[in-house]
């Protein structure tokens, strides 16, 4: 749960869309924002997002292409609420919110899904010490979903050409990519990200079909500090053109 309740209100400057956001708490990052670009759905898509937190993925999903529908799972109370109170606010019917595990998506959608995308927990969780706050440990860490349930989940409730997409740490790429392919989502699309020209690459996105043939296509990395470092500003620049 988060420790402070408090929020505050970002303003997006797109079309107005705001964003509500826990003042202490796990708040969306540029890898949101990048991922949410890197999406690509189609109008008549379903589609479902694992872990929405505050809900920014899939409104900024939703605002760039407006698929049909999109189930965004939160397994946290609180930052379902936060995710519901978002989707009022900006008045956004086509977006619902379910609280619970994705492991337990069979309760509430079928096998039919277009679109899956996510930005997963990172850490494993013998490799990095937790955060003192649980909820934002939670978000961070495998504790209650690994990489392999993830992509388990995630190949189980795609349609045969069906997409996923995901951010993950970079240097987790390779056992990234080998628990896709084990899954049949083969790697279509990739592209590294790095805050500057002189640190090393720190994420990776992948977009998969599932069932797809052997192929990638490996997309210019892309340097983050370009885009000023400010998430708002980011937006702004990634989301001028909607086309």
């Amino acid at each position: 749960m988060a420790n402070n309740l408090d929020v505050r209100l970002d303003d997006l400057n797109l079309d107005n869309l705001k964003i509500y956001q826990y003042t202490k708490g796990y708040g969306f990052t540029s890898d949101s924002v990048l991922l949410a670009n890197f999406v690509k759905t189609k109008k008549n898509d379903v589609c479902v997002e694992i872990g929405t937190g505050s809900g920014i993925i899939s409104i900024l999903v939703n605002y760039k292409t407006n698929p049909k529908k999109i189930y965004a799972f939160e397994m946290q109370h609180d930052y379902a609420l936060l995710a519901k109170k978002n989707l009022d606010y900006n008045k956004i019917n086509n977006i619902e919110i379910i609280e619970s595990k994705i492991q337990n998506f069979k309760q509430f959608i079928n096998f039919n899904v277009d679109v899956v995308f996510c930005n997963p927990p990172y850490y494993k969780n013998e490799t990095c010490q937790k955060s003192e706050d649980e909820s934002i440990a939670m978000c961070k860490h495998e504790s209650f979903l690994s990489l392999d349930e993830l992509v388990d989940c995630a190949c189980e409730m795609l349609k045969f050409k069906g997409k996923f997409f995901i951010v993950y740490p970079a240097n987790r790429v390779c056992e990234l990519i080998y628990k896709l392919k084990q899954h049949k989502l083969e790697p279509k699309k990739i592209f590294f990200a790095q805050p500057t020209i002189a640190k090393e690459a720190n994420t990776v996105y992948i977009e998969c079909i599932k069932g797809g043939k052997e192929g990638v296509k490996v997309l210019p990395t892309l340097i983050t500090n370009t885009l000023d470092g400010d998430y708002v500003q980011t937006i702004q620049k990634l989301y001028r053109d909607r086309g």
